[in-house]
């Protein structure tokens, strides 16, 4: 490659895409759009997230040999339709190596990898060299890492080098050798998911590793919602100083074009310059483009739209339209409801209200209040009928015992039961209602208020349950949930004059509990030492272990922290330690 004066600025395009695992045509349709809109804004480089073609996470599908051949195809597509304008993309890449030995027992060497393409044609190939495997992160079961080599491309007459998502995240690591090789724009690719505490640990990790590299950042990252996990986007920009220079918008697509300021060469005197491949020629630009610096919403407004976008996802991407769930008049159907409404569209949520015996007429009035707030139909299909009929059916098997939980669970599953029929006969997908306070202790019915195809605040603790509905109202203007709603006591009503507060702890003592053991792994002689009081804690702790099995028959839900029951936390359901 001819020396020529490098650019002040190379303009990027941060492609910020929902896409669909496993649907590698939908993926490179994606990539064709945003790659159009780019040479459209004049971009001389154009990145996509982590994986985009297979989509991420892929999990087993890439031990699928037809899955990855498919994947490594479409990667050829988006090759054939790349020009001037430079694209990076994720994909699965396959060994080609012959040292490595192939067998039937032992499949051949795959990598997380990055392509960078133009002019028709792929110039090269980064695989990802630091494989997280720790909280859901699974990269070491699937792909090997990539060598420490580097290699630079020559983008409009800046030299690029390329990373994926954890490379970034360690100092002294993969982005420090590609300064010291004469990188001037480290170009990173993402598939970050959010928890509430992440946002601000990630965005200053990049600004360390700028100021530590003295190298600008481009940082891409997916938006979307896959199964449990949803990947906030957030992608920016970070100048050579460590400042923040552009930002996407969260839980959002956005194309990011960015004049990123090159900086001079770093090159090391005792390691060589990398070897440059060339991709694209500088052109002459006059008009700059400005740089957009989206604002950060407080933590509640990121909690609410996380659940909404990994609501919206779950349920289009698994082929449904509408979603029906039983609104009991509580604090957590509301809640659910209200972001089901967010995530779908009114028209697209049926509530359910399921009267028993029990049922207050607040209950009945509140559950009908929010349905007119929401603006969403609502069915009432009163239980009393089938809960009779199983009375009488079991009572000479249950003569001489007393009514006891068997009879609560009994109406729970004849609701159960209702809303799978709703689901059967409409092609609605249920959604339940039950939050992370609840789970954690097993209060909830196997095959009744647990049945369903998703569970939306099972990441959320009771106390979160009620600051996001406060924050909804507030939001709102208005009141969405209805204040009786928000204040009255919490109860399943599944018999005369129930509380929660009956069978379990007060929501905030439960819920500190809960957040030492379950998030941050404290036994429960730990918490007892913090000041907790022993008898409390020790049974809290029981409930917990004594309901692994029913937690791990719950539908999968929304990941909003750092530690969610699913892929998060993965305790043994026969274990007898008890710290």
């Amino acid at each position: 490659m001819a020396k020529t004066a490098a650019p002040s600025v190379l303009r990027v395009g941060l492609a910020q895409m929902n896409p669909r695992v496993g649907d590698l045509a939908f993926n490179v349709g994606k990539v064709e759009e945003f790659l159009s809109r780019a040479e459209a804004a004049g971009c001389d480089i154009v990145a996509f997230p982590e994986l985009t073609l297979s989509g991420y996470p892929p999990e087993d599908l890439v031990l699928k040999a037809g899955f990855v051949a498919d994947n490594r195809a479409a990667l050829e597509k988006v090759a054939a339709r790349s020009g001037r304008c430079a694209v990076v993309v994720g994909f699965v890449d396959v060994a080609d190596d012959e040292s490595i030995e192939q067998s039937s027992a032992r499949p051949p060497a795959l990598f997380n990898a990055a392509a960078i393409c133009a002019n028709g044609s792929i110039v090269g190939v980064y695989h990802k060299q630091l494989l997280p495997n720790y909280s859901v992160f699974d990269e070491a079961r699937y792909f090997a890492a990539g060598h420490d080599d580097v290699t630079l491309y020559g983008v409009a007459g800046v030299a690029v080098s390329l990373s994926i998502c954890e490379d970034v995240w360690v100092a002294n690591g993969p982005m420090a050798r590609q300064r010291d090789a004469g990188s001037q724009v480290c170009l990173n690719i993402n598939g970050s998911p959010f928890d509430r505490a992440k946002s601000g640990v990630r965005e200053q990790t990049i600004v360390d590793r700028a100021k530590e590299t003295q190298l600008p950042i481009v940082y891409v990252n997916q938006v979307c919602g896959q199964d449990e996990l949803v990947f906030d986007g957030g992608s920016l920009v970070v100048d050579s100083a460590g400042t923040v220079v552009a930002r996407a918008q969260h839980f959002a697509e956005e194309l990011l074009v960015v004049d990123v300021p090159v900086a001079e060469t770093k090159s090391s005197s005792t390691q060589p310059a990398a070897p440059m491949r060339f991709v694209t020629s500088p052109i002459d630009r006059t008009v700059a483009v400005t740089a957009r610096l989206a604002p950060i919403a407080n933590e509640h407004d990121q909690m609410l739209s996380a659940l909404a976008l990994g609501t919206r996802d779950y349920v289009h991407k698994n082929g449904f339209t509408d979603v029906v769930l039983g609104l009991s008049g509580g604090i957590d159907s509301a809640l659910v409801a209200a972001i089901a409404v967010d995530a779908l569209g009114a028209d697209h949520v049926h509530g359910v209200s399921m009267p028993s015996r029990y049922s207050s007429e607040g209950s009945k009035t509140d559950a009908a209040a929010l349905a007119r707030n929401l603006g969403i139909d609502m069915l009432t299909i009163p239980i009393e009928p089938a809960f009779a009929a199983y009375v009488t059916m079991t009572s000479e098997a249950f003569r001489g015992r007393d009514a006891d939980l068997t009879e609560e669970n009994l109406q729970s599953r004849v609701r159960g039961t209702t809303l799978m029929a709703l689901s059967n006969k409409f092609g609605w997908m249920v959604l339940t209602t039950g939050n992370k306070s609840e789970l954690a202790v097993g209060y909830f019915t196997l095959y009744g208020d647990s049945v369903g195809g998703f569970a939306v605040i099972k990441d959320i603790f009771k106390t979160d349950v009620y600051a996001l509905s406060h924050r909804l109202n507030a939001r709102a203007g208005r009141e969405v949930i209805p204040h009786a709603t928000l204040t009255k006591p919490p109860s399943a009503e599944l018999r005369p004059d129930q509380r929660d507060d009956q069978s379990l702890p007060p929501y905030g003592v439960l819920d500190a509990v809960l957040a030492m053991y379950v998030e941050n792994d404290r036994t429960a002689a730990e918490i007892i030492a913090s000041g907790f009081d022993e008898a409390l804690v020790r049974r809290i702790v029981r409930l917990v272990d004594n309901n692994e099995y029913k937690r791990r028959q719950l539908p999968p839900g929304v990941r909003v922290t750092s530690k969610a029951f699913g892929k998060d936390r993965r305790l043994p359901i026969t274990n007898a330690y008890r710290g």
